[in-house]
């Protein structure tokens, strides 16, 4: 497959309007754009089929080397490109508004600069709806290009000339020292009239925007080593927070592959429970105790207990809406650099996996220790989970990798169902509320006296990802990060070496050996960011500082030109799957949180 037609995954930007989100590469090609939300079909998807996904192309005319980077502060994009002639860019954002009808329009602005000399400049407007399915139609009315199907329409404006060729819209244009252009993207619908984004405009939504972020960001406490890090990582969160419910996607993208030509390509558009202490630990620690507090309100809304079925009363994974059906279906596309099945929807949702108790539970204690206290109906339905989690936490399940090749006792679950019922123990406790604390207690003891029996391996030195094996697991990591563990036990110390020497490599770290441990799936994968901060948080605790310090340094040379990462590493070096994962940025800030406040 010809690399040519796909960039390198990192090779992209990120900018957004806290409702979709677009990748802009460093070509100038927006060639991932869903509307008019995360999880909506895709409207520029060449990052999943060159050919048939279709994509907007705004760059300089003939050869030229592009740089791009963030306006600072902020999420508005900037990519330069650098002719013979003289030196132009395209300034990518989308405005944030506020819930009105406005909101629905979802602008997309893309304004074009010659800074130096003269450059000339090309564009190709270029939708394909519904994944590349929907046919559509193009024609231009009152100055502007209209672009409609059967379920989306879009109008672009310029203030370049623009014609339009078959399906498309095309412009060349030159722009002299000083000059500009504007292109606009918007929905259209009822209610949502076409508008025009002359320059005056553009320049308004332009200071707006950077206004936006820049008050954003400055509710942020961090003032550590790696504010600039830390910062962006906040900022990419944000992005991709859906703000009229407060979830968070685990990622903005589907099935871009965790190795190339494989077939572990997933849909990660949608909200994780396992994200959720994670999610509030980072945010809260910034500062950012609005984000915190609307996430929560997502999870009490939308997470509701169905009962005692075969997957528990939890699902893993809901809708950005809350919604509970995520069929899984796959498309007709070529997928990232052949990489197929291109898939959406995500059937790991009907999966049981125990760990998102523990998740969930914790959120809540540290909600309510650092935010608002508990209410009583939360919880009640917090005593309703516990009491779930006492009768079935030693049942096999899929665990926190989501598996494909049978249930298993990962010590990973067990370490979490310790921690629903601990947490939930500490809450009752410190706010006087109604529990079975004996019950509550007793059983807690019993998966403690569990793991340490049968998720210790004698013959390994080491915890293993589950009962009757030695096989080694990352997500044992989090036992001293969830204070199960003293991070200085000799038995955790002897994991945490034996760890190094099998799962660790130059700082990056693989999630387990699927040839030692069958997943049900064929091919490898790369290292997972996330274990690779789980293993600075780890070392740091251990006080081994000189350590965590340098494996943490080392893991910022993997972040992309942008400080963004994708789900996992390859061995040359370059990201792979959805990209950028917010389960990676919330590791990311509290390794550096804790690492920071270590090194004093």
């Amino acid at each position: 497959m010809p690399t040519a037609r796909y960039l390198p995954i990192a090779d992209h930007g990120l900018i957004g309007d806290l409702r979709t989100v677009a990748l802009v590469g460093t070509d100038g090609t927006i060639d991932w754009y869903c509307c008019p939300r995360f999880d909506a079909p895709s409207v520029f998807g060449s990052i999943l089929d060159a050919d048939r996904g279709g994509s907007f192309r705004l760059a300089a005319d003939g050869p030229a080397a592009t740089k791009q980077f963030y306006f600072p502060d902020t999420n508005v994009l900037i990519t330069r490109f650098f002719t013979e002639e003289g030196v132009g860019e395209v300034q990518d954002f989308m405005p944030v508004v506020d819930d009105s009808v406005e909101a629905d329009r979802h602008r997309l602005i893309r304004r074009v600069l010659c800074v130096r000399g003269m450059v000339a400049f090309r564009a190709r407007v270029a939708p394909r709806f519904g994944f590349g399915t929907q046919p559509h139609t193009v024609r231009q009315l009152h100055g502007q290009t209209l672009f409609e199907s059967a379920d989306l329409a879009l109008a672009l404006t310029a203030t370049a000339p623009v014609e339009i060729d078959a399906s498309d819209a095309t412009s060349s244009f030159k722009l002299l020292e000083g000059e500009s252009a504007v292109f606009a993207l918007d929905r259209i619908r009822d209610g949502v009239a076409p508008r025009g984004c002359p320059h005056a405009e553009a320049e308004q939504e332009f200071a707006g925007t950077v206004a936006f972020w820049r008050r954003w960001l400055s509710a942020s406490r961090y003032r550590g080593r790696w504010r600039e890090t830390v910062h962006r990582s906040a900022l990419t969160l944000k992005l991709l927070t859906y703000a009229p419910t407060g979830a968070i996607v685990a990622a903005p993208t589907t099935s871009l592959p965790e190795q190339v030509g494989g077939e572990r390509n997933w849909d990660y558009r949608y909200v994780w429970i396992r994200d959720a202490a994670f999610c509030v630990y980072a945010l809260l620690r910034l500062g950012f105790t609005g984000e915190a507090e609307a996430f929560m309100s997502f999870l009490s809304r939308h997470v509701t207990l169905r009962g005692g079925g075969p997957s528990g009363p939890l699902q893993i994974m809901y809708g950005i809406d809350g919604r509970t059906e995520l069929p899984e279906h796959e498309l007709d596309l070529e997928g990232y650099l052949g990489s197929a099945p291109v898939r959406v929807g995500n059937a790991a949702a009907d999966q049981l996996q125990l760990d998102i108790y523990g998740a969930l539970i914790d959120s809540i204690y540290l909600y309510d220790k650092w935010g608002k206290a508990i209410s009583s109906d939360h919880w009640e339905a917090v005593c309703a989970l516990v009491d779930w989690v006492c009768e079935h936490w030693d049942q096999p399940d899929e665990g926190i990798w989501e598996t494909r090749g049978g249930r298993k006792n990962f010590l990973y679950s067990r370490l979490m169902c310790w921690v629903a019922i601990e947490r939930a123990i500490r809450v009752a406790s410190h706010r006087g509320l109604p529990a079975d604390l004996v019950r509550w207690g007793g059983i807690r003891d019993t998966i403690y006296r569990r793991i340490m029996r049968r998720g210790w391996s004698a013959e390994r030195r080491a915890f293993v990802q589950h009962e009757g094996d030695d096989v080694l697991d990352a997500a044992v990591l989090m036992m001293p990060l969830a204070k199960f563990i003293a991070p200085t036990d000799p038995k955790w110390l002897a994991t945490l070496d034996a760890l190094t020497a099998d799962l660790v490599s130059d700082s990056l770290v693989y999630r387990y050996d699927p040839e030692a441990s069958p997943d049900g799936l064929h091919g490898e994968e790369g290292t997972f960011s996330i274990c690779s901060f789980w293993y600075v948080e780890a070392l740091t605790r251990a006080g081994r500082l000189d350590e965590a310090r340098l494996a943490f340094e080392k893991m910022l040379t993997y972040a992309n030109h942008l400080g963004l990462y994708a789900e996992q590493i390859a061995r040359t070096g370059r990201q792979q799957g959805n990209f950028p994962q917010a389960f990676t940025h919330f590791a990311l800030i509290s390794a550096a949180f804790n690492l920071d406040r270590a090194l004093g």
